[in-house]
């Protein structure tokens, strides 16, 4: 058997000390992230992060920086996550846009709000990405290659 890891993106937007997370309902009940979701065929991984939060949330993510790459097991569905999170800011927001199936709603949140929610986060690198956004971690963008 092939083990392939499944490869995610994460968007981390900060706004006046508040970060932008999505509540969805998960096989594992509601739960929150960052706006975040798989790759797809032919999608450079940027892209993939302005897509998703799009989606997730009806604001048009402008990505600045490489947070980092992260890899998590989540032994509840025996899989493991390669994760690419991006820090930046957001251009524009369609409050009329449906979101994703299974999107309950966004919100902004301070730090020490995410903190205690810490038991329904979707996993820890919820606030392993925000820690490491609060720490400084930026890597430019032009380490990530899409090459066809």
């Amino acid at each position: 058997m092939i083990w392939k890891p499944n490869v995610t993106v994460a968007a981390v937007i900060e706004q006046e000390g508040k970060y932008l997370l999505v509540e969805e309902q998960t096989c594992n009940g509601i739960l929150f992230n960052q706006p975040a979701g798989h790759l797809e065929p032919d999608e450079s991984i940027i892209d993939a992060a302005v897509r998703e939060t799009l989606e997730e949330t009806g604001y048009t993510f402008a990505p600045q920086w490489l947070l980092g790459i992260y890899r998590w097991h989540s032994a509840a569905d025996n899989t493991t996550f390669l994760r690419f999170a991006f820090a930046g800011s957001v251009t524009d927001h369609d409050p009329g846009r449906p979101l994703d199936i299974g999107i309950l709603r966004t919100g902004w949140f301070g730090v020490d709000e995410i903190r205690e929610m810490a038991y329904c986060h979707r996993s820890p690198l919820v606030m392993r990405c925000i820690d490491d956004y609060l720490a400084g971690k930026r890597c430019s963008l032009d380490i990530l290659v899409h090459y066809n």
